[in-house]
């Protein structure tokens, strides 16, 4: 932190979602819960404004209580003045396991961090993270294997581009802190399953094996439903070998399931139209997400339509 600095009168953050996991699970090692991200362009963007007339942070939406708690815990933390307001506008939907708190978190830090130029980094506002709920790795710029209870990043994997995700929500919302609070009926061999496929997708990412990326991500689905099932997962299966598509993928504490596509396909478009078609008629409502990767163009960004 640069103490003679003044404040900018308006600090900037964003932060990328993520379309549930490749891969969520317990590990033998130490019996940790983790999970590996699927970072997608959709976003949350935060504006923090330094009021040093008042003593208490202003917040809209008013019900993002969680934001409105980091920006008091970093403002007392670095000693800094404590009022101010924080507005929020995201394009992640609420309640669906796409990281939409998570992403709200760190944007807000990385507002208050543009804001007063503090030069914090990824394992800093992890921490200010861990105070208020467990969390994926959405601070770090890219895929990540994380424990998610903890906040504690176990290994960066790296970028995942050219992935499109043909998605469904299957209604309601989750209360992810209740989900993570929930004991995993997970045996001894399960663990030693989730260690072989976390071993795995390492290296498929690395290699950007996506053949082998959407294999894995089909079993940790597969593996998912006897903790938060989704009613389509066999219909989803069925498509996904009818349109020959690399995988299922699930928001593992949320609503949502879709086919992993890749845009590298020669026959991407028609297979992206095809497979639109066939949620289609399972849900009456299909989303498309797109996997973030660094430059890429971020999903109506209000910070970048902004200059």
């Amino acid at each position: 932190m640069n103490k003679n600095a003044q404040p900018r009168s308006t600090g900037f953050g964003q932060s990328f979602g993520t379309f549930g996991e490749l891969l969520q699970g317990v590990l033998p090692e130490n019996n940790l819960d983790f999970l590996v991200s699927f970072p997608i362009t959709r976003s949350s963007q935060v504006t923090f404004v330094p009021d040093s007339s008042k003593d208490f942070i202003e917040v809209s939406p008013s019900y993002k209580t969680k934001t409105q708690k980091l920006a008091e815990q970093m403002l007392a933390w670095y000693k800094l003045p404590a009022g101010g307001r924080i507005t929020i506008e995201s394009t992640l939907p609420v309640g669906k396991g796409l990281a939409s708190s998570s992403a709200d978190l760190v944007a807000c830090a990385r507002a208050i961090d543009n804001c007063y130029d503090l030069g914090i980094n990824e394992e800093e506002i992890g921490r200010f993270l861990a105070e208020i709920e467990p969390s994926d790795g959405v601070m770090y710029p890219g895929v990540t294997s994380f424990y998610h209870k903890k906040v504690q990043l176990r290994e960066f994997m790296g970028p995942l581009p050219n992935l499109t995700v043909v998605s469904i929500d299957e209604g309601g919302m989750v209360d992810t802190l209740r989900f993570n609070q929930q004991e995993k009926p997970f045996t001894s061999e399960d663990k030693m399953e989730y260690q072989r496929l976390l071993d795995e997708i390492t290296v498929a990412i690395q290699q950007r094996d996506y053949a082998r990326v959407g294999q894995i991500s089909t079993q940790s689905a597969r593996k998912n439903q006897k903790l938060l099932a989704k009613q389509s997962f066999s219909k989803i299966v069925k498509i996904c070998e009818q349109v020959a598509a690399l995988g299922v993928i699930v928001t593992h504490s949320g609503t949502c399931i879709g086919l992993l596509l890749s845009p590298l396909f020669p026959d991407y478009p028609n297979k992206l139209q095809k497979t639109t078609h066939l949620l289609n008629e399972i849900s009456g409502e299909v989303s498309i997400y797109y996997s973030w990767e660094e430059d890429c163009v971020w999903e109506n960004s209000p910070i970048l339509q902004r200059g």
